[in-house]
């Protein structure tokens, strides 16, 4: 579909595109993703129905915009979340020429890298809705709209949203950067992880982590890390620490709550430790998804580890 063609055909007529291709219909949401009955309830609605000044963008990209809704698509959210931290890549995914201001007519498109290509999905903007609730992501400003058009986009590149309900993280970090993807495991982890992992931070990687759990998926441990579940790393540095240094790894939650309580985390005594500069430098005391660990606690926790970037 031309994105181009298709919004001027549009305007000219003074209609709101309807993608027939992608329709707002059950068959979009896929068969099992819901029981029968809670299908049949799904509404679909346009961001301009439910916001009188709705945005595609405020105060740019981040990972904190995003919410994951009733979809189990962390592995997908996960790897937006780090591309929200790579502008560059960042440009490929989401084409900056839309929006709801100008040359509004509900239609979006996005790229995702497919099989050495570029492929542009275009979708309409009319989002699915349960008992009043986003049934997929949902933006954390009730009036941005680029994770919940994406996440349309990908769905249908997909095939339907219950195709992203269960994926590999390692697969979405390839579609948003057309890069090379290597995984490590943290079970049997190379022995210079921690330089691994800041060499990659600073060289601007991709970089995501799962924990393992196949029969329990989404159940959350005391500690307040989640099981069989994909989360963003989002930096990784070496501090003073006492008398020493200290390797400690920033992740983030897709779910935008839920943080590990362990040391290191946003109200532990370690931080008591650390000069006040780099302290305020790092720490971001919120309920936001976002946590600092320990290298030790990261491999005992999480399973796997991905750095994605366009060279090996």
């Amino acid at each position: 579909q031309d994105f181009n063609r298709l919004r001027a055909l549009c305007l000219s007529q003074g209609l709101l595109f309807e993608d027939a291709t992608f329709p707002a219909h059950v068959s979009s949401i896929g068969p099992n993703l819901l029981p029968e009955d809670k299908l049949r309830q799904v509404q679909w609605k346009r961001p301009t129905e439910l916001q009188r000044n709705p945005y595609l963008i405020m105060d740019g990209v981040s990972r904190f915009d995003i919410m994951q809704g009733e979809i189990g698509d962390c592995w997908m959210l996960a790897a937006v979340g780090s591309l929200t931290l790579q502008k560059h890549f960042l440009e490929n995914v989401l084409p900056k020429d839309q929006g709801f201001q100008d040359d509004y007519a509900g239609i979006f498109h996005f790229r995702f890298w497919q099989y050495g290509d570029w492929v542009d999905v275009v979708i309409d903007d009319r989002l699915p809705f349960l008992n009043g609730r986003y049934l997929s992501v949902h933006p954390r400003t009730s009036n941005e709209f680029w994770p919940s058009l994406l996440e349309k986009a990908y769905a249908k590149l997909r095939g339907s949203y219950q195709n992203l309900h269960g994926g590999y993280l390692s697969d979405a970090l390839v579609d948003l950067t057309g890069g090379v993807q290597v995984q490590f495991s943290l079970k049997d982890p190379p022995p210079y992880l921690e330089e691994i992992l800041k060499a990659a931070d600073t060289s601007q990687c991709l970089m995501g982590c799962s924990t393992s759990g196949q029969l329990r998926r989404n159940i959350e441990l005391r500690n307040g890390i989640v099981q069989g579940h994909a989360y963003t790393v989002t930096g990784a540095v070496k501090i003073c620490y006492k008398n020493g240094w200290k390797h400690i790894i920033r992740i983030w939650n897709p779910w935008g709550h839920g943080e590990w309580k362990g040391p290191w985390s946003d109200d532990s005594p370690q931080w008591d430790h650390v000069e006040p500069k780099c302290r305020e430098a790092l720490l971001r005391n919120k309920d936001d998804g976002e946590f600092w660990m320990s290298c030790e606690n990261f491999q005992e926790q999480f399973s796997w580890l991905y750095i994605c970037n366009s060279t090996p």
